[in-house]
């Protein structure tokens, strides 16, 4: 084999083999990874991480959107945390990391860092 394909043959290899750890908003925390149905049925602690896809998000500023995964939908709060989401795409898939919220009824999550 020529030296310069076997280089070649290296590079796309080792590119191959490596897995991207995606973009970060805001800090991710470390918490028990749980599913929204659970959050929601209480009894759980702070903080969480929970992964889906994002499926709504606030329309003007990005700092609410609503987070699905196969047990169901919670919404997510950025504003505290100080970040936005306007410019990731609906249908994102989504690790969030954050502190349960109950604001009457409403069970939600306030987002330390979400990583897509």
């Amino acid at each position: 084999m020529r030296p310069a394909s076997a280089i070649l043959i290296s590079l796309l290899v080792a590119t191959g083999c490596h897995q991207t750890q995606g973009t970060v908003l805001g800090k991710i925390t470390e918490g028990e990874s749980r599913t929204i149905h659970s959050v929601k049925a209480g009894g759980t602690g702070s903080p969480v991480t929970l992964k889906g896809v994002m499926v709504e998000k606030c329309p003007v500023a990005g700092c609410w959107f609503r987070l699905r995964d196969n047990t169901s939908v919670i919404k997510v709060d950025t504003k505290s945390a100080g970040f936005a989401v306007v410019n990731v795409p609906l249908e994102t898939r989504m690790t969030v990391t954050g502190k349960i919220a109950a604001y009457g009824n409403e069970v939600e999550i306030e987002a330390t860092g979400v990583r897509y």
